[in-house]
């Protein structure tokens, strides 16, 4: 299987190294490497996949190029695809932990990393594009897909994605002309899925509590560990909700009960400043708190501390994304599901239009940033050239114009 694989699974090597900017980079990314390029999947299944992951916890590219590879090579390749794709980032923000008193983060965002921002905005607004020649198709999906982008701008809430999907579902269930294709065989659905995340929440929950009442040796990793597989369970919206999630839980918390935080507030604001000039998912950000967390156990403990954050926030929303996906896949053949993908995948390209801008007003107010999302926009659409390269293109004119 896997010298059968090994041309996606190198491919997905490159994409990991190369794909900045966040989950709105990343679909575009996805788009040019693996519809345009190696036809691994069609941009209406890519959309379906991400339509999907927006409604599950947990990183929702990551969960996109998995089930990519699911339709490859199953669940085993999908494993080893997440850990291709995380491999990177956790290197980079694990890294972060250990050098931080020598990093300035705002100095890192603003040299080299200079047009990654912009660069990821062009990527989402090419993402958007070509979906609109698929999803988009009359005056109702106009309407589903503008609906859901005002509603993303003005909101910019963290429930606004589940709910505008559920809305937009509602909605292109008015009409009656479309049925599903001919039924096809049923998916098999794996319980064990399922059956493994709630044991290993409640496990977790309860090794957490004996290990802090117990005062365990390595009662800190226990405590970490069910942390960050709760953050995992229930973090919709991406990095955001993840970072006020880690803020109340390791800084705040402790600072009502009136102890010491495991990292303060600037160490941790700083990891997330530095997440935005790595590649990968922003969900890698854990590996660098939980480095932080147990930096006074010395370097054994914060490698420690990097393996047991990383594990714990990437593994519930993998093992619900094995059991759900087919019991998607079974209900779509359903007409009331069927009809809902279009309004659903109609508001995905609205979401997507929204996050562009919505990454745009966080940038400086300058000329150059409108000039690199027209630049990646117009070699993204127009021509053949590799994302990866563009990628790189960037980076070494940030690095020149900052020399």
């Amino acid at each position: 299987m896997f010298l059968r694989h090994l041309p996606f699974l190198k491919a997905v090597a490159f994409y990991s190294f190369t794909a900045f900017g966040g989950p709105q980079g990343h679909i575009g990314m996805m788009i040019k490497t693996f519809v345009q390029k190696r036809h691994d999947v069609t941009e209406e299944e890519l959309i379906e996949y991400n339509a999907f992951c927006q409604m599950m916890p947990g990183p929702s590219s990551t969960q996109t190029v998995m089930l990519i590879a699911m339709k490859r090579g199953g669940v085993p390749l999908a494993i080893l695809t997440l850990l291709l794709w995380i491999f990177p980032a956790v290197l980079i923000m694990g890294a972060f932990s250990f050098l931080i008193a020598y990093i300035n983060a705002a100095e890192v965002q603003t040299t080299v990393f200079k047009y990654i921002q912009p660069m990821s905005v062009g990527f989402a607004c090419f993402a958007a594009a070509r979906m609109m020649k698929n999803s988009i198709k009359h005056t109702a999906t106009i309407g589903i897909m503008m609906g859901a982008l005002l509603v993303t701008l003005v909101l910019r809430q963290v429930w606004v994605f589940p709910a505008v999907l559920a809305v937009a579902g509602i909605i292109s269930n008015f009409s009656n002309k479309r049925i599903p294709d001919p039924p096809q065989k049923p998916k098999k659905i794996n319980w064990n899925n399922l059956w493994l995340f709630a044991a290993i929440f409640v496990v977790a929950g309860a090794l957490s509590l004996i290990a802090k009442m117990g005062n365990w040796e390595n009662a800190r990793l226990f405590n970490m560990f069910e942390n960050f597989y709760r953050f995992g369970t229930i973090v919709f919206g991406g990095g955001q909700m993840l970072l006020v999630m880690m803020l109340f839980q390791f800084v705040t918390r402790p600072q009502q009960l009136g102890v010491t935080p495991l990292i303060t507030s600037p160490e941790l604001l700083t990891g997330f400043g530095l997440v935005q000039a790595v590649p990968g998912p922003v969900f890698s950000v854990c590996a660098y708190v939980g480095g932080m967390v147990m930096h006074p156990y010395g370097v054994p403990g914060q490698i420690a501390g990097i393996l047991v954050a990383t594990i714990a926030v990437f593994l519930p929303s993998t093992l619900l994304l094995f059991f759900f996906f087919p019991i998607y896949q079974n209900l779509k053949q359903h007409v009331v599901i069927y009809r809902a993908l279009e309004g659903i995948n109609a508001a995905i390209v609205g979401i997507i239009w929204a996050s562009g801008i919505i990454v745009f007003q966080t940038l400086p107010f300058e000329w150059t940033n409108l000039v690199v999302v027209a630049i990646t926009f117009s070699i993204l659409y127009f021509t053949k050239i590799p994302a990866p390269y563009l990628v790189i293109g960037w980076l070494l004119l940030g690095y020149t114009m900052n020399k």
